[in-house]
């Protein structure tokens, strides 16, 4: 047997639960719902409704099967960080060590429902008994201008790793733990399609931050001389994949921008707006554009990969819905 058939015989996909070296353990939705015991549910349907992105059907019942257990696993592990925390103190013999927010990533394709996940949870986790701060920011600031994508000829590649100012994550991140006040993050505006000039968000100090974006996973090049080279997720204390088949992402994309050909791309601000007054054969087709030449390669390049590295992942089937949940194993 040549070298390679037999590298290619130990190969193995981590993300099947046959597999006997997963580092994961799987749950159908009904298998996770059980772990809720007795986390309350605190959210309304009304708010479900505010909360979810367009046509993301997440009701009540989704919420009770899926993010009360999630919310209960994370109470869990923040628990176990603030005891880190105290026996740190002990340790140093010190009652000034700075405490540092616990962050939670989300990655995830574009149209997959990692936006919906993350303000969601925000809410769930701020009801928790002890009444925790909890702050929800987004990487769409941290991309650079529409300006300078041009400049750059990196429009066609917006959402790509390279077309964010990753210097200006990290630096906001490492503030963060560092446990800084007023850290201040750049707003993003879905209507005009770029970064809001000089508008921020100002982040002080929470206990818990989540940090949502679709390559948040993203691992960097090792330097040749052995110098510090950190990653985005370095800052995670626990990081979410939501996933979904790739031909189901494909239809929630092109169906989301045919629904919002009929509500924002209305706006004469809107960056869209032109697609508002094409025929609807024309739009899908400026839709499936879109998809196969940005997001699909985006996808398959830069979004997919990162999934193993996530401490959990939220599959979703053709309805929208969590199907299975993947834990990693500790």
């Amino acid at each position: 047997m040549s070298r390679k058939a037999g590298t290619e015989k130990t190969l193995m996909d981590q993300l099947v639960p046959a597999e006997r070296y997963s580092p994961y353990r799987f749950f159908s939705a009904e298998e996770w719902a059980k772990f809720r015991a007795d986390t309350p549910l605190t959210l309304t349907e009304d708010e479900v409704r505010r909360l979810r992105s367009l046509n993301d059907p997440i009701d009540l019942e989704e919420v009770r099967r899926i993010y009360l257990s999630l919310s209960r696993l994370l109470s869990a592990h923040v628990e176990a960080s603030q005891l880190l925390y105290r026996q740190r103190q002990i340790f140093f013999d010190s009652d000034h060590a700075v405490k540092t927010p616990f962050i939670i990533g989300i990655a995830g394709s574009v149209a997959v429902g990692k936006s919906t996940t993350a303000r969601v949870l925000k809410e769930l986790l701020a009801r928790w008994p002890s009444s925790p701060k909890v702050d929800l920011v987004t990487t769409d600031g941290f991309l650079y201008p529409n300006a300078v994508l041009l400049q750059e000829g990196l429009m066609e590649r917006k959402g790509f790793p390279e077309s964010y100012d990753v210097g200006a994550i990290l630096r906001f991140l490492s503030g963060i733990k560092a446990g800084l006040p007023n850290m201040r993050a750049p707003l993003y505006s879905h209507l005009t399609y770029d970064v809001r000039p000089g508008e921020f968000v100002t982040i002080d100090r929470p206990d818990i931050l989540i940090f949502e974006g679709i390559n948040v996973l993203q691992s960097r090049d090792l330097p040749k001389d052995g110098k510090a080279v950190p990653f985005v997720s370095d800052f995670f204390d626990f990081s979410i994949y939501i996933d979904a088949p790739e031909e189901l992402i494909h239809h929630w994309y092109v169906d989301r921008f045919m629904r919002l050909r009929e509500t924002a791309f209305r706006d004469p601000n809107s960056f869209f707006h032109r697609y508002s007054q094409f025929s609807e054969d024309e739009a899908k087709a400026i839709a499936e554009e879109l998809w196969s030449n940005i997001n699909l390669k985006n996808l398959r390049e830069n979004i997919l990969p990162t999934r193993p590295r996530a401490d959990l992942i939220l599959r979703k089937g053709a309805n929208h819905l969590v199907q299975e949940v993947a834990l990693r194993k500790i």
